[in-house]
């Protein structure tokens, strides 16, 4: 018997109209929808496309607890894998909700891990919060033979400035309860005036701040700051 197919859908950071034709095609066709969502609270990944979901589609909630320990993310991408598979075993399609682009910090790549091999796997790639972020600020990221780096805000302190010392520019990602550290290392490094803030990029509650204005207390997950040795990346 044929087996379906997983679609792994990139859907863009939020705003619904950057998700591409093709991820909207595929959605819409798909009888059953697999999304993320944090145990006991709402997927962000399909409120971005809910306008889109059809009354005849099943769909499967990955609900994966927000927790700095691997182990239970793991379990529960495990679980998920076995759903997931149960309906490809009998023919149909799987469309796998990922925000973002799912190869880029993506959590469908957990999934992809556990089924490559096994099923018919394809990607669809999706706006990045990396893009979403540089067109808010209107910051190009990288010009010529810059070398660009994404730094998680979890780093270390001294693991942060040691790669913004070698690093033409920089995307530092996750900052949420960080903000204060990453704020120390770009002041030390003389890097503060060159940094651009954006919370929410493409959301409605989108705000762009200068970091002198950030409340490191009120600082979001999904934030991003942007930096270029020399200001801007054009120069």
């Amino acid at each position: 018997m044929t087996t379906g197919t997983v679609w792994g859908l990139g859907i863009g950071p939020g705003d619904p109209e950057l998700i591409t034709v093709k991820a909207l095609r595929l959605l819409q066709a798909a009888p059953v929808v697999a999304y993320p969502a944090p145990l006991g609270g709402d997927s962000f990944a399909r409120t971005i496309v809910g306008q889109w979901l059809g009354r005849g589609q099943a769909e499967i909630v990955i609900e994966v607890p927000m927790e700095i320990a691997p182990e239970p993310a793991q379990a529960a991408y495990d679980r998920a894998s076995l759903q997931i598979a149960r309906e490809l075993d009998q023919g149909r399609d799987v469309a796998v909700l990922c925000q973002g682009d799912p190869f880029f910090y993506g959590s469908f790549m957990y999934l992809f891990g556990r089924l490559a091999g096994q099923y018919r796997v394809e990607i669809v790639p999706g706006v990045s919060s990396l893009g979403a972020a540089a067109a808010a600020l209107q910051a190009p990221l990288a010009a010529r033979n810059d070398v660009l780096a994404v730094l998680p805000g979890p780093l270390p302190e001294a693991e942060l400035a040691r790669r913004l010392e070698d690093v033409d520019a920089a995307a530092i990602i996750k900052l949420g309860r960080h903000f204060g550290k990453v704020r120390r290392v770009l002041d030390r490094l003389g890097l503060a005036d060159r940094a651009r803030y954006v919370e929410r990029a493409t959301l409605g509650q989108q705000r762009l701040l200068p970091l002198e204005l950030v409340d490191p207390g009120q600082v979001p997950y999904f934030s991003m700051i942007l930096v270029h040795r020399r200001g801007v990346a054009w120069r």
